[in-house]
């Protein structure tokens, strides 16, 4: 196809969003065709990507599309209930629930309500935890997964998972994960389940184990196992940016997305499955272009991985979108301002093109006395003018912590611009690819995405969210039960609920009742966020 013919197109297609935004073809309206029988969705966020970092990923590539690019379909407005830039737990809640909420708060509604075109929450609503698609599609029959390059009780997959005010909560997040009964769970994050790691020293691990999962901690494990339930662990904290990563002992994005696919495809009901490329919000953070690029390479694999397999199942839409942008990163700074009409590619891209590690994965390059920074720098990023200011932030810089230094001396010598080291309000890219139903397109809110795939699998989140978390002491009382939370064991808070002879105590943050001593699983969580939660089931223990 000659340049002139692609331009053309690209203005057709541009058009047609347009258009479909104008007709309001998107989620509100959104009806599955006839034809349509979606059995499976996959939706993936490269956390705080900005349209910039896929213009210069694309043209360190050559130029030569990404796998996201055929699925462009729209934009997304990311704003939360509160403001008009987003942090990952509201960002990922809309995606997960279908509402925008306050700042840090997982899965639960929002204290106040100051944006428009949100809908004001009940004072004693505030904080109600609120079913995510994730929960929904188990209720399904469906099965489940999550995968992130962070550990996995970090903000994104926790909104999927879990209910909590505050996204820092990693041991109750964590907890609430091991018993959710998820299918398949891939990234990092083990040291939040270690008893000695724990407030409560519980052994998050030893029920993993207990409860028939395949435990694995190395890429050769995952790729050997043959369980249908699967939480794979590979690091304590976070993985690697893709350009520092040994193989051996961390999977790839891409990696654990086949594998989580792999296994999750053989249920005959269908399967919902979550992947975050985390550590490029990471890398914007730290305005550092290569771990930037690094992981939206590596997210677009994981992306290729999932259009792979729904192209050949047809009955698979595949959803990416970034939680929000970040960094206010831009293709051309301030060293380009006056003469940027004549800026040729390779001035952004050669330097880029060079790096062989983040920042990140410097470190582990340098000796313990710093001694070799000219010689690494040389060799890992082709740069052999390093100033005397440059060399001194190097060498004085606390470990871990290159990856601010290295990017912004990297972004310098590409004529990259940083605004930020926050995250930025600006609309970002929806890509959504569907075989037979309609796609998601024109520009949407982030609550959109959750409200599509509802329909897609036919569900309604707020009866669900109606049956999985029933306020305990209305309920309970209205059956003529009294209601106490035992607090003495503060780490372990339990729900107790009496009536005549028959004692039920409900663990928080667990899906187990015990009835006069004899445990009963749940169909869901025990959770106290406002005040204390049961699924339904629990009520119906009581006569």
């Amino acid at each position: 196809m000659s340049t002139k013919t692609k331009c053309i197109a690209s203005i057709l297609v541009g058009t047609c969003i347009l258009i479909t935004s104008a007709l309001g073809i998107n989620a509100a309206n959104f009806t599955q065709s006839e034809q349509a029988q979606i059995k499976n969705v996959i939706l993936l966020i490269p956390d705080g990507m900005s349209v910039t970092g896929t213009t210069l990923a694309r043209w360190c590539n050559n130029g030569e599309p990404l796998a996201m690019d055929e699925m462009a379909s729209g934009l997304v407005r990311t704003y939360w209930a509160g403001g008009p830039i987003t942090d990952s737990a509201p960002a990922g809640t809309a995606m997960a629930t279908g509402y925008k909420t306050t700042d840090k708060f997982i899965s639960v509604l929002p204290d106040k309500v100051l944006m428009p075109n949100v809908a004001p929450v009940k004072p004693e609503d505030s904080r109600s935890p609120i079913a995510t698609v994730l929960e929904g599609a188990k209720l399904q029959g469906k099965a489940v997964g999550l995968v992130a390059t962070s550990n996995i009780q970090h903000a994104t997959p926790a909104a999927f998972s879990s209910h909590t005010p505050s996204r820092s909560e990693y041991e109750t997040i964590g907890e609430q994960q091991v018993f959710g009964n998820i299918d398949v769970i891939l990234g990092a994050g083990w040291q939040y389940l270690m008893p000695d790691k724990r407030k409560d020293k519980e052994d998050l691990i030893k029920i993993l184990v207990n409860k028939g999962y395949d435990y694995v901690t190395t890429p050769a494990q995952m790729k050997k196992s043959k369980s249908d339930k699967i939480w794979g662990l590979f690091a304590a904290d976070s993985l690697a940016y893709d350009m520092d990563r040994d193989p051996s002992k961390e999977p790839s994005l891409a990696e654990m997305t086949e594998k989580a696919i792999s296994v999750l495809s053989k249920d005959e009901d269908g399967f919902f499955l979550m992947v975050e490329g985390s550590k490029v919000d990471w890398a914007a953070h730290a305005n550092d272009p290569v771990g930037v690029i690094s992981d939206i390479f590596a997210f677009d694999k994981a992306v290729k991985a999932a259009l792979d397999f729904a192209k050949k199942d047809t009955h698979t839409v595949v959803i990416a979108c970034s939680d929000h942008g970040n960094g206010g990163i831009s293709m051309g700074s301030v060293t380009t301002e006056k003469n940027y009409s004549s800026a040729d590619l390779s001035i952004f891209i050669d330097q880029l093109k060079k790096a062989k590690l983040t920042g990140e994965g410097l470190e582990k390059k340098l000796n313990s006395d710093k001694t070799n920074i000219k010689e690494a720098i040389s060799e890992y990023y082709g740069i052999s003018d390093l100033t005397d200011e440059e060399l001194k932030q190097i060498k004085d810089a606390k470990l871990p912590g290159l990856n601010s230094i290295v990017g912004k001396m990297i972004s310098k010598r590409a004529s990259i611009g940083w605004t930020t080291g926050g995250h930025t309000g600006e609309d970002v890219v929806l890509y959504c690819y569907s075989p037979n139903a309609d796609r998601l397109t024109g520009v949407v809110e982030n609550t959109d995405i959750a409200k599509y795939i509802s329909k897609l699998f036919n569900m309604n989140l707020d009866d669900i969210s109606k049956k999985l978390y029933v306020p305990a002491v209305e309920a309970f009382e209205a059956r003529g039960a009294k209601v106490a939370i035992d607090e003495s064991n503060a780490a372990n808070p339990v729900v107790v609920v009496t009536k005549g002879s028959r004692v039920i105590k409900l663990p928080v943050n667990k899906n187990i009742a015990y009835v006069n001593g004899s445990p009963i699983k749940l169909g869901g969580l025990t959770i106290i966020t406002n005040k204390a939660y049961v699924p339904q089931d629990a009520v119906n223990l009581i006569k």
